[in-house]
């Protein structure tokens, strides 16, 4: 969407369901997913490691060795791999198919020793694709689950490579993921602002000179900012669970940070509202464009109209041809010398008297 009007994609999150009547915690990989490959991030005050496409032995005795662990699974094919990570980290059954089945509403659950918080990120500007990410957090882990490659993490793990003083160094997992779930909420901010610069320049467009294919554009637009403000009304909620939540692993310092990320939805609610009723109204300046435009044509073919029915009269009167010479009430004007142009002459001059009484009636 680095171009607003890529915003119209008919493309919306579908979400796959268990089987009817499979037992709670049951995960199936949907057809289509990606193979499934770990990024392992390894946080302390003092070091930091990055291990790419990791083993479930790599992942198992990092959780011996570092304080902070950030366990990425990109790919949501192989069920076994993610049942292990499950059991490696204590992850809740109920959550993690909640992590298996996309195109779940953003929401926070919280368990004994971590929480399970869930919502949709734009993983492609460019065609407005919508995929699911799954935060697990506890103590001192953070594991996510992505559909495919492509996220807003870059910035984060820039910030974990800098040397100290670094806030991601020395805290728990708690700000990791406030970290992360920010950088996804701040990713909304460039969609937006782009469908709100191609609304201006719609709006500019459409008072200069209305066209039939900015009405298109505009239902487009509108389309999919109907999805997206489905998609961060329920965020709101869940971060607003998270700001309240009593959760021993999860301190106060972090909840202002969320509150911060909060304020950010908030925010970002609020200008896709405000965009959406901006399209509304140039829908209906459109339409009463295009309807006053007809209005302006149907009257000034009226206006002609009404002119020439009476030279059409008078026309006709005169294309009755009678012999005068066989009586006097037959058409003596045929036989006139200058009968022609005296007959033009009398009509222009009802014609131009038309005009004159339309133009003082303002009707032209």
């Amino acid at each position: 969407m680095a171009e607003a009007e890529t915003t119209g994609s008919s493309a919306r999150p579908h979400r796959k369901r268990s089987p009817v009547g499979a037992s709670p915690g049951t995960l199936i990989a949907d057809p289509s997913a990606r193979q499934s490959a770990l990024n392992l991030t390894l946080i302390s005050p003092d070091d930091c490691k990055f291990v790419d496409d990791a083993s479930l032995d790599d992942v198992a005795a990092a959780c011996r060795k570092w304080p902070l662990i950030w366990l990425d699974c990109v790919g949501l094919a192989n069920i076994s791999l993610i049942e292990e990570i499950g059991k490696i980290f204590g992850l809740h059954p109920l959550a993690l198919e909640d992590a298996v089945n996309t195109g779940q509403r953003s929401k926070a659950d919280f368990f004994d020793d971590h929480a399970y918080f869930v919502l949709s990120m734009i993983d492609d500007a460019k065609t407005a694709r919508y995929e699911q990410i799954s935060f697990f957090f506890g103590d001192n882990f953070v594991v996510t689950f992505q559909e495919r490659e492509g996220d807003p993490f870059e910035p984060v793990r820039r910030r974990i490579r800098v040397s100290n003083p670094s806030r991601l160094r020395h805290r728990k997992a708690d700000y990791l993921a406030y970290a992360l779930i920010d950088a996804v909420v701040d990713s909304y901010f460039p969609i937006v602002d782009a469908t709100g610069d191609t609304v201006d320049r719609i709006e500019d467009e459409l008072l200069a000179s209305p066209k039939k294919h900015q009405i298109g554009q505009l239902h487009g637009l509108r389309r999919a900012t109907n999805l997206l403000k489905r998609t961060l009304w329920p965020l709101r909620d869940a971060l607003t669970a998270l700001v309240r939540s009593d959760a021993a692993f999860i301190s106060a310092e972090t909840k202002v940070y969320f509150n911060d990320t909060l304020d950010h939805a908030v925010r970002l609610i609020e200008t896709v509202e405000s965009q959406r009723e901006m399209m509304i109204g140039l829908i209906e300046m459109h339409l009463s464009l295009a309807q006053s435009r007809t209005n302006e044509i149907i009257g000034v073919l009226t206006i002609i109209s009404a002119i020439f029915i009476p030279l059409t009269f008078l026309a006709g009167i005169w294309g009755m041809n009678f012999d005068p010479s066989a009586s006097p009430w037959n058409m003596p004007e045929l036989l006139s010398y200058y009968g022609y142009p005296i007959a033009l002459g009398f009509m222009a001059l009802v014609a131009l008297m038309m005009v004159l009484f339309f133009r003082w009636k303002k009707w032209l």
